[in-house]
């Protein structure tokens, strides 16, 4: 029988506790539980108010991976969910607003994916987003190179970025932005994008073509636009190792010299939450948005 938990006065079916998900190194689906538990309060509100697009690998990054975007079948009533605009029409998707949603969410194996806009004003992006993606045999330790060019950059605009990793290979950074349509911000992104790329030819690279990519960052500026997504911060990814796409601190970013110093596991990250908090709080803040130049 499938435990059932009582959580926030919400009844939670949590199924199959003892099935390793991430394999390198055992971790399994009730340490999934208990970190995104544990997680919570940090990462909800970088949930709360936005669409969630789910890559579900219920039987591990081996096994089958795929985007769940509109609401789940079972999926309990009590669970928020709001009509969203998408190319194909019109679709329901699922907001994770509070504890009991993200318990269920996380009970189906999930990486969490956000838009950089919330169903209140969906028409008017809230974040920027820059993903650095490393091309062998460039690491992250390039990206973060190029990450402090990218804030320096910003900073001039009056634009504050923040940076976590990906989780993966790669850097994530955000700013808090307002006043402009996605694809405004998808617009400024890109002229930013080739600006790095001008100003470090050997390193960076502003387009998606593979064979351009060879040893340099790949800067993505193109998950501003309004149909795409990111990972959300403190997300589990679907690797062998139970990483994270973890905030960091520029010092973290600036003083990087192997790729290892950036590679952040579920374990790590209550810890890293009692040293700093939440690195990403200042994206939560509207009055810290900014508009674009």
């Amino acid at each position: 029988m499938t435990p059932i938990t009582e959580v926030e006065g919400r009844r939670v079916a949590l199924s199959n506790l003892e099935k390793v998900l991430h394999p390198a190194t055992g971790f399994t689906k009730g340490e999934l539980l208990h970190y995104y538990a544990t997680t919570a309060e940090a990462l909800l509100p970088h949930l709360r108010g936005r669409p969630v697009s789910f890559l579900r690998y219920p039987d591990g990054p081996g096994g089958q991976v795929f985007f769940t975007k509109n609401v789940p079948p079972g999926t309990p009533e009590w669970v928020t969910t709001a009509e969203v605009r998408r190319m194909e029409g019109p679709a329901r998707m699922v907001l994770v607003q509070d504890l009991a949603s993200l318990m269920w969410a996380s009970n189906l194996v999930v990486e969490f994916h956000t838009p950089q806009w919330t169903v209140r004003t969906p028409d008017e992006a809230d974040r920027l987003v820059f993903d650095l993606d490393p091309g062998a045999p460039a690491t992250v330790v390039e990206c973060c190179e190029v990450a402090c060019w990218l804030r320096k950059r910003l900073a001039a605009d009056g634009i504050e970025a923040y940076a976590k990793t990906s989780g993966s290979k790669g850097l994530h950074l955000l700013a808090s932005v307002r006043g402009s349509s996605s694809e405004r911000v998808t617009e400024y992104a890109k002229e930013l994008a080739v600006e790095a790329e001008k100003a470090m030819p050997r390193r960076v690279v502003h387009r998606m073509t593979r064979s351009l990519r060879l040893g340099k960052v790949f800067v993505d500026w193109s998950q501003n636009a309004a149909r795409k997504t990111t990972a959300t911060p403190y997300t589990l990814r679907a690797r062998p190792e139970p990483t994270v796409s973890a905030p960091v601190t520029w010092t973290e970013v600036e003083e990087c010299a192997s790729p290892g110093r950036l590679v952040f596991r579920a374990p790590d990250i209550a810890p890293r939450l009692q040293d700093h908090g939440d690195l990403l709080t200042p994206l939560l803040d509207p009055g810290a948005a900014r508009p674009l130049p």
